[in-house]
């Protein structure tokens, strides 16, 4: 999830823990330790970008850096406040803040290798990265908790109502998106489409609004279904998969294609441009409701420049014309309207 949210939810965390011996205090420091796990981006700068992207959410968003770093920073804490509070209480909150982050992760779509040193990633794909319905009544619940006094009994019941909230809002999400998964089937075969695979995606800012990708052997086909109105085949797009473009290619040393299906979970599509290829990762969706069908490209994936049949240069690719978003017409979409 975004920053905004891994700080509430750490600050939540440690305000039911310690918040009633230490005040605000607690609350600040869980928000220290529900932002640690993502320190981790600042390796992206001794990696290429598909490398950055498999080291992401691994090791410090593991369990057991939850329990390492809840460890060092309790003895840390211990030392630093001369045993003012009790060790047990160090922990939980320096753990719970720490291992919640990675939690909280596992249901979107890029998931975590919470289990590491295994390499599969957990992940239900059910909420997308910035939810403003899952952050803004647990933020508001918290600071409200905040200005309380330690002592009070509603300060607890106010936090507590915004831990037990995003805890129902996450399990929200896997119910609507094991509804919408057990009829996506169906949908498709609306347009005579019988899928091999499928995945099925929040889109973003809503939970309302999801993403269904199914493929044959040739291509990828991205519908939409509204929680508020009837799935509308006709307006399927068909993405090709081109995986063969990447086939013939001659690689410098290792063949990265492992790489690729392992963090796209087989759902990408290559394009050829020029002397460069591009590989979408589909769990991202496209652009095409958020911008009414002005661009309707795949939204990020990875770029490899060629020089003849050889791989030479990897970069990231990202659409980054927002000038496109219309967010009137998508919300509409987001309602059915």
């Amino acid at each position: 999830m975004d920053s905004l949210t891994q700080i509430v939810l750490g600050a939540a965390v440690a305000e039911a823990v310690a918040g009633r011996k230490m005040g605000a205090k607690a609350a600040l420091l869980g928000a220290i330790g529900g932002t640690i796990p993502d320190l981790d981006v600042f390796l992206r700068f001794f990696y290429d970008p598909l490398d950055a992207a498999l080291v992401h959410r691994g090791f410090s968003h593991s369990l057991l850096f939850a329990l390492l770093a809840g460890t060092l920073l309790t003895f840390v804490s211990d030392k630093l406040t001369k045993q003012h509070y009790t060790k047990r209480m160090w922990f939980l909150l320096w753990f719970l803040s720490i291992v919640t982050h990675p939690l909280l992760d596992i249901f979107t779509n890029y998931g975590t290798q919470f289990f590491w040193p295994f390499s599969w990633r957990l992940t239900f794909n059910s909420v997308f990265v910035i939810d403003p319905l899952y952050t803004i009544p647990f933020m508001f619940l918290l600071i409200g908790a905040l200005f309380m006094k330690r002592e009070s009994k509603r300060r607890r019941i106010w936090n507590w109502s915004g831990i037990i909230y995003s805890s129902v809002y996450l399990l929200w999400g896997v119910v609507i998106k094991l509804i919408v998964y057990s009829n996506t089937t169906s949908y498709f075969e609306q347009a005579d489409i019988h899928p091999k695979r499928t995945m099925v995606t929040p889109m973003p800012l809503t939970s309302f609004y999801w993403d269904l990708i199914v493929e044959d052997d040739s291509n990828y086909y991205v519908g939409y279904k509204s929680l508020f109105a009837p799935f509308d085949p006709k307006g399927i797009e068909v993405i090709p998969k081109n995986h063969e473009l990447l086939q013939n290619i001659n690689w410098e040393g290792n063949s990265r294609i492992e790489e690729i299906e392992h963090i796209t979970n087989g759902f990408y599509a290559v394009e050829s441009h020029s002397d460069s290829l591009f590989i979408y990762d589909l769990r991202f969706g496209t652009t095409t409701t958020i911008t009414n069908g002005k661009i309707k490209n795949p939204l990020f994936g990875y770029g490899f420049t060629t020089k003849g049949q050889k791989i030479e240069t990897l970069f990231s690719h990202r659409t980054r014309d927002f000038s496109k978003i219309d967010f009137k017409v998508y919300w509409d979409k987001v309602f059915g309207e």
